[in-house]
């Protein structure tokens, strides 16, 4: 998985990377329950997945918007950690998800790319992926907080 050219360059940790991309993050949270994983990692990049459950369809049919909104949180904050300083930690702020298709059964892949991080903030880039078909895409902006 590669940055697009005019992405921005960043000082990349390779533990943290590898650490997501082992799993070993595990905390008990949201992100664990709904089954998420790190597939790859690059300066500025992570590819998230996860496995369409039973559980995640509406009466319909159709994957609840609130996974791939949880999903794309999700991603949103931990493509920052590899490059950010270490004892840093991202928040949420905001963030925008448009729903282009709907989602019913297999994988669904995240492909995160961080668009611009300063020392406080960074805006990143969503595009969410279900057999090969783009089905959401999301934006949004994490605070970066130093060590407490």
């Amino acid at each position: 998985m590669s940055a697009p050219e005019t992405a921005p360059k960043f000082d990349f940790n390779e533990q943290v990377a590898d650490s997501f991309l082992a799993n070993r993050r595990k905390s008990g949270g949201l992100h664990d329950f709904l089954g998420f994983t790190t597939v790859a990692v690059g300066p500025g990049t992570m590819q998230g997945r996860f496995e369409v459950r039973d559980e995640f369809l509406t009466p319909f049919g159709n994957m609840h918007g609130g996974v791939l909104s949880a999903f794309c949180d999700h991603l949103l904050g931990t493509v920052c950690y590899p490059v950010m300083k270490e004892g840093q930690w991202a928040a949420t702020t905001e963030f925008k998800i448009n729903l282009t298709r709907p989602v019913t059964k297999g994988e669904v892949d995240g492909y995160a790319t961080i668009v611009t991080m300063g020392r406080t903030q960074a805006v990143v880039r969503i595009d969410v992926h279900n057999g090969g078909r783009l089905c959401a895409m999301a934006q949004g902006t994490v605070t970066i907080m130093d060590p407490r």
